[in-house]
């Protein structure tokens, strides 16, 4: 299989990467500055190539799609980079439009000619809206409409870019995916506060917190790749459901905080001054979006439990 892995340099893209090359699939990955040829993981050593791409334009799209068996589009600007100005809102959204519809724009351009089988498209439990109370949200389910916010517009403009693609006779596969736990991302910027003591629930500590351990992520999105049966959208999240506070205690668990010490936690006032609208839809409500559909796909996760996958995690 040749995948051609759009955001491939990110922590999900190259995590993917790692595993499609480890079985033996061909990858090539796109992006502003390819690293250099003699450059460890540059031209095409061991099925790994890349290309120039600036995230926009479907030209040079055009002839790296052509033959290729699939496309993941994981391009995005950060959500949690900083405070949700209108101008980097406006980035975090044009980021994730631009490149869907550059995917749908070179795709309609092939006219049908060497068209990939799969398209896997990235998006976010934050489609189905925020919840601040777990006791109160409900299970979101992948045939539920988007919510309310402006995480769940974005989703739902993401998600729509490159929806075209469907009628051009490319499955196309939608990942939501939950707050992604690895060596890296949102795990790592929490961990040096757990570490020295200072880990705690965030605000009310209700909040429902979708995770997934970044091996499971990557492990659903190639089940999605191999299996022609599967299309439309998928909750890429673990199937044990916890709140803020729960993850908060699962975590100095794992770094050995002792159980009878109180945990601080990050006051929600401090937070919405602070960060504004992320707080407020991003560290403050979260929801609840059980992975139904790859269940009844027949696909299994490594880490179901979170005190397992913060255990592995932690032990590497």
């Amino acid at each position: 299989m040749h995948v051609v892995i759009l955001g491939g340099t990110g922590f999900i893209g190259s995590a993917l990467t790692r595993a499609l090359l480890a079985r033996g699939d061909a990858v090539t990955v796109p992006s502003r500055a390819p690293r250099a040829p003699g450059t460890p993981g540059a031209g095409n050593a061991g099925g790994f190539s890349t290309a120039t791409w600036n995230g926009r334009d479907p030209e040079p799209l055009i002839r790296l799609l052509e033959g290729v068996h699939a496309v993941v589009n994981l391009v995005g600007e950060n959500i949690a980079g900083g405070r949700w100005t209108p101008e980097r809102k406006a980035r975090i959204v044009d980021s994730r439009v631009a490149a869907g519809q550059a995917v749908a724009a070179a795709l309609g351009a092939m006219n049908g000619a060497g068209l990939p089988a799969v398209l896997v498209q990235a998006s976010a439990v934050g489609y189905y809206g925020c919840w601040p109370d777990m006791a109160a949200a409900p299970r979101c389910g992948e045939g539920d409409p988007p919510g309310a916010g402006f995480l769940a517009e974005t989703c739902a403009r993401w998600e729509a870019s490159s929806a075209p693609a469907q009628a051009m006779g490319v499955r196309r596969c939608i990942i939501r995916s939950g707050v992604v736990l690895g060596a890296g991302g949102a795990l790592a910027r929490m961990l040096p506060a757990f570490r020295a003591w200072l880990g705690g629930p965030l605000g009310s500590g209700r909040q429902p917190f979708s995770w997934i351990h970044l091996a499971d992520e990557v492990g659903a999105i190639l089940h999605l790749l191999d299996t022609p049966s599967c299309f439309g959208p998928y909750n890429l999240a673990a199937p044990q459901a916890v709140d803020n506070a729960g993850f908060a205690a699962a975590l100095n668990r794992a770094v050995g905080r002792p159980a009878w010490l109180p945990a601080p936690s990050a006051p929600a006032f401090a937070l919405r001054m602070a960060l504004g609208g992320l707080a407020e839809e991003a560290l403050l409500a979260g929801q609840v979006a059980p992975p139904d559909r790859l269940a009844d796909s027949g696909h299994a996760f490594r880490f179901p439990t979170l005190d397992a996958a913060l255990a592995d995690l932690l032990a590497a």
